[in-house]
């Protein structure tokens, strides 16, 4: 999302619109009129006493049993990195074989290399375009790795 204009309609989830409105102002670009409706509708919600939290006027308020709205992007950012990794680099393969790739490579990862990236703020540039890249994109995600191989087969699968 960073630096591509975009209208409010294209972001997936509350957050992500806070974290645009969060980024032109940062980068002291101008609000796109949905962002100030968007971000004056949440606020008044919150001063009129017609929702009971900030979190709950600005959409990030969860149901119970539900998901909290940052545990679910850490799972979308982990889910996009798996899929992109199995259409890369085991397209070619079925569903169960892919699955098990992908599962052995992060459990070797999980063990080896992470140990040392996680310290770090940026991906290495040596893992770019080859399968440590959406490796290092699922772990940093923040959600739960390595995975099970069915845990990766319902990912990519689906």
């Amino acid at each position: 999302m960073a630096g591509a204009t975009v209208t409010m309609s294209e972001y997936y989830t509350p957050a992500d619109r806070l974290e645009e409105i969060a980024r032109r102002c940062q980068a002291g670009e101008p609000l796109a009129p949905d962002h100030f409706n968007w971000l004056g509708a949440a606020i008044e919600s919150y001063l009129g006493k017609a929702t009971g939290s900030l979190e709950e006027a600005l959409g990030l308020r969860y149901g119970r049993g539900g998901v909290p709205w940052w545990r679910e992007k850490e799972l979308r950012e982990r889910d996009d990195a798996l899929r992109k990794l199995a259409e890369t680099f085991f397209a070619d393969l079925g569903l169960c074989k892919r699955s098990g790739e992908i599962s052995k490579l992060a459990l070797h990862y999980g063990a080896s290399a992470w140990r040392h990236d996680r310290d770090g703020r940026d991906m290495p540039e040596a893992y770019a375009g080859t399968p440590r890249e959406y490796l290092w994109r699922a772990f940093r995600s923040g959600a739960a790795m390595p995975l099970s191989e069915r845990q990766v087969r319902n990912i990519v699968g689906g």
